[in-house]
């Protein structure tokens, strides 16, 4: 289904674990993905060619405005964390986490370890880098996923930089064995509790976004906030007149 005039191809849990020919990158589609994509085409044709989920309360309910007889589920990195490592502790599949800073990293790694005993995972925090990293930098990511040789890699570096990084290194990852890249932003911050996750009714508000500012009050997530705010614009320029909302004003 197409939101904002964004491909979304993930639409339910089963739809994580598609068999793939090579690596695939999963992509979980917030409204900062969709505001950001709108004017970078590169990010939007990762999007469309690889696994991508809607994550976020308030692009679901746009979804389910314009497809009211689809099933769609809210499958964001913080939640979908938990559903491939289940899975790939059953399936003898190896984990590993990349990116965080070094205490969200080795504390979701305990997290994770102590939920799934079976699960073998590891894990990875480079040192911070603006993208694209310098050769050596890269090379001890490479490196260390290499010497691990994991099927599932979940890579947290912020929106846009985990998506370009997991492209610009699909083939080598390929070549490792990685099977699906998930792009997962600040999520080790709350798999290891150094984060409190919003309150459940504050998620279902689709006010997540508004929750981690007031609890890490910095100014990049405040203008990154009022940037996903344009995902209205962007549904009133595609998807309004084509929703069931039409009938109502337009008989």
């Amino acid at each position: 289904m197409k939101i904002c005039n964004i491909d979304i191809n993930c639409l339910s849990k089963q739809d994580l674990f598609q068999e793939n020919k090579g690596a695939k990158i999963v992509v979980t589609v917030n409204a900062e993905a969709i505001v950001r994509s709108q004017s970078d085409g590169r990010l939007k044709k990762i999007i469309s060619e690889n696994i991508s989920t809607i994550d976020g309360q308030i692009p679901l309910w746009l979804c389910r405005i314009v497809s009211s007889s689809v099933k769609i589920e809210k499958l964001s990195g913080s939640d979908i964390i938990y559903d491939y490592c289940s899975w790939a502790e059953t399936n003898n599949y190896r984990v590993f986490l990349l990116g965080g800073n070094d205490k969200s990293n080795e504390g979701a790694l305990i997290q994770l370890r102590m939920k799934y005993p079976r699960l073998v995972i590891g894990g990875y925090s480079p040192e911070y880098s603006p993208y694209p990293f310098k050769n050596e930098i890269n090379g001890s990511m490479l490196s260390s996923i290499k010497i691990f040789s994991p099927e599932i890699l979940f890579v947290g570096f912020g929106m846009g930089k985990q998506e370009f990084w997991a492209d610009d290194n699909l083939s080598s990852l390929a070549k490792i064995g990685v099977k699906y890249i998930i792009g997962c932003g600040g999520t080790f911050d709350f798999v290891s509790g150094r984060v409190k996750r919003a309150p459940l009714l504050v998620q279902r508000y689709g006010l997540e976004g508004v929750w981690r500012f007031l609890v890490e009050p910095k100014l990049f997530r405040l203008r990154r906030l009022l940037m996903s705010c344009r995902i209205f614009y962007y549904f009133f320029k595609y998807d309004f007149f084509e929703s069931k909302f039409k009938r109502l004003f337009f008989l």
